[in-house]
């Protein structure tokens, strides 16, 4: 019993380790602002493409890259819990045999 929960402590922290590696990217105002952040949902980049500051000020910059940061780290949550959906079912599979099923 012990050694499939050290199992699956084990795949978790293998998902997570694998998380910081996935990269993933938002784009608003076509393209003129992009956001880059970990499937574990930490920002590692931000562009801002100068003229769409010259042209729309610092308040449209601010709402927009709201929405690219939440936009972001949307994807970053589906895909963290599609990995750990993904292990989970593998733990519960192979706890399954713990319990006689």
């Amino acid at each position: 019993m012990f050694d499939k929960l050290f199992e699956a402590q084990q795949k978790a922290e293998d998902v997570k380790r694998r998380l910081e590696t996935i990269s993933l990217t938002s784009e608003v105002e076509n393209g003129a602002i992009k956001v880059t952040a970990t499937a574990s949902k930490k920002i590692t980049a931000i562009e801002i493409d100068d003229n769409f500051i010259n042209e729309n000020g610092k308040e449209a910059l601010e709402e927009v890259l709201v929405i690219a940061i939440n936009k972001v780290l949307e994807q970053a949550e589906n895909v963290s819990q599609s990995e750990m959906a993904a292990v989970t079912q593998q733990m519960m599979g192979g706890l399954g045999g713990m319990f006689g099923q």
